[in-house]
């Protein structure tokens, strides 16, 4: 029996386009995340993952970029097994899952009521594991969380959808809020908000966007308290190895130049 989500806004059901992408990354012969757990999600709701139009290509590029996130958490709580870990706007993603932190760490998942309500249809819980119904643009929502231990923070696909505003006020609740901690998310540049304009799979986000667009070095302009660690060009990390054969060649071709890797997706890592 399929499982039926709460009714979504048009901005909330945007955690579609990531779930989907990491559902048909699992589904290829070599995936690169893996997350079987995202098809089994699109599988029991019965969403319609065609009108998506997703290549193998934009697949992969969510994917990727979700692997890299998963690393910088697993990497920072393997060093600090007493921190907390954030999910901004975690939608439908099963990130703890994936990374299984210790015991000794806790997890917060965090997003809109109505997408917390269609987390637990889906997702099983998990121990040390946490859920935050809110909109990320509010306050008071950081209140729950302890203020003495470090965090590590990520945002999949989540920044565009806040303005300029929004986005400096957030990260300054988040740094002022923690001792010490590191935050990463995906760069929307003004040129990567462009694309999505022109692409046909992403046309209908385009509404919904708030950012103009910004430069892995504006939140270190915004936010005194940030330092950027690593611009991860994602054309030049090991991943690209299990790409399809023409997809690999073009990307090695692109991780040529850093400019022009910087077109595409990039993830922006940086600590406080």
């Amino acid at each position: 029996m399929g499982v039926t989500l709460p009714t979504l806004t048009p901005l909330q059901e945007t955690l579609w386009v990531t779930l989907c992408g990491r559902a048909l990354d699992s589904r290829l012969p070599s995936p690169i995340l893996g997350d079987r757990m995202a098809y089994e999600i699109i599988h029991k709701t019965g969403y319609d993952h065609r009108k998506l139009r997703w290549s193998v290509a934009s697949a992969i590029d969510v994917a990727q970029r979700a692997k890299k996130l998963d690393e910088i958490a697993q990497q920072f709580i393997a060093r600090r097994p007493d921190a907390i870990g954030i999910d901004l706007g975690a939608g439908l993603d099963t990130r703890a899952l994936r990374i299984d932190p210790p015991p000794t760490a806790d997890w917060y998942d965090v997003d809109f009521p109505e997408i917390v309500d269609a987390r637990h249809r889906v997702i099983p819980e998990r121990p040390h594991t946490h859920i935050i119904g809110a909109d990320l643009t509010e306050p008071g929502w950081l209140e729950a969380l302890p203020t003495d231990r470090p965090a590590v923070i990520v945002a999949d696909g989540v920044l565009p959808f806040l303005s300029q505003e929004e986005m400096i006020t957030l990260l300054g609740r988040l740094t002022s809020h923690f001792p010490s901690g590191e935050i990463a998310f995906n760069v929307y540049t003004r040129f990567t908000v462009w694309a999505a304009k022109h692409y046909s799979g992403s046309q209908f986000l385009v509404p919904l966007f708030k950012s103009p667009g910004f430069d892995r070095l504006d939140p270190v302009r915004w936010n005194p308290r940030l330092t950027l660690i690593r611009h991860i060009l994602l054309t030049r990390e090991p991943e690209v190895d299990r790409f399809p054969t023409a997809l690999r060649l073009w990307t090695r071709l692109s991780a040529l130049s850093a400019a022009f890797s910087r077109l595409g997706t990039t993830v922006a890592h940086y600590r406080f």
